[in-house]
């Protein structure tokens, strides 16, 4: 599937282990595999629904050499239904399958149209060269960059959870999904880093990095990826944003990469997609996010 939609990004083993660990779910009722007659994997589907959440997720693809079979409407379907079981087992009144979509992927965004479900929101991915002179921001006097650790861990949660509280589709991250970001293999603590404030010690902001081994091959260039990047509100309008992107862009260049990259909500409100044009970022391609109702 990787090979034939060029996605920007692609899972690999660690992402199915920590979908298959999550306490949140049962991997037995919750995962399907479509198999040929000779036992080949050709297709799959995984619904996730975070504890409290009326929003269910839904991942799933088809082998593109057994596709316009009907198998990717099939896998929909259980889809829905298996989000459908878990709501009305959580006596939810209202419940959503959300489905995220690379644009240029135009079988599965028809696929998604004819099924109902309807476009909410566009996710742009952006980059941007390092080579040359980064973007001069500077942090402001009385803070200070705390690169990440395990000593900072549990208070940059809290504040990644204050900071998204106000954010289209964001929902707090427990213990568990945070362990699962911060330890998984991409995950690169050098480069992540919390900004404190010195008078009062509190986490006032932070960023955390990734690194995909594939993107080289995928991108063309090698990329240290900003996943997460917040303020909390007491803090904003203090231009923490691009002095922490800068900061990332040093770290990164320094850790030997050719390009710093991003994800933007393209809808929201605080202006970041402007901000992240104006310090060199580019689009390079674009998800559309569909939302169907399933009860």
């Amino acid at each position: 599937m990787a090979e034939a939609d060029k996605p920007g990004w692609v899972e690999d083993r660690r992402d199915l282990e920590q979908a298959l660990e999550t306490t949140s779910g049962d991997p037995g009722r919750d995962t399907l595999l479509g198999l040929d007659k000779d036992g080949t994997a050709r297709a799959y589907g995984r619904i996730a629904l975070n504890p409290g959440s009326e929003t269910g997720s839904g991942f799933g693809g088809v082998d593109p050499q057994w596709r316009r079979r009907g198998i990717g409407t099939a896998v929909l379907r259980w889809q829905e239904s298996r989000l459908r079981e878990r709501l009305m087992a959580e006596h939810r009144k209202h419940g959503v399958l959300r489905t995220y979509a690379e644009e240029a992927n135009a079988s599965q965004v028809a696929l998604l149209e004819s099924a109902g479900a309807h476009v909410v929101r566009y996710f742009t991915e952006m980059s941007r060269p390092l080579a040359g002179e980064l973007p001069d921001a500077d942090l402001p006097e009385g803070m200070e960059f705390r690169t990440f650790s395990a000593d900072i861990s549990d208070a940059v949660r809290r504040a990644h959870n204050e900071a998204f509280q106000d954010h289209w589709g964001s929902e707090p991250r427990n213990k568990e999904r945070w362990g699962f970001t911060v330890g998984h293999p991409e995950f690169r603590p050098q480069w992540s880093f919390a900004v404190l404030d010195t008078a009062s010690g509190e986490v006032a902001a932070y960023q955390l990095a990734s690194f995909d081994p594939e993107g080289e091959e995928i991108h063309g260039y090698t990329e240290g990826y900003t996943m997460l990047l917040g303020v909390r509100r007491g803090w904003r309008g203090r231009k923490l944003a691009p002095a922490m992107l800068r900061e990332a862009m040093r770290r990164f260049r320094e850790g030997g990469m050719e390009h710093a990259g991003l994800g933007v909500d393209t809808e929201n409100p605080s202006g970041a997609l402007g901000l992240y044009e104006s310090l060199g970022y580019k689009p390079t391609h674009r998800e559309v996010v569909f939302d169907k109702t399933v009860l």
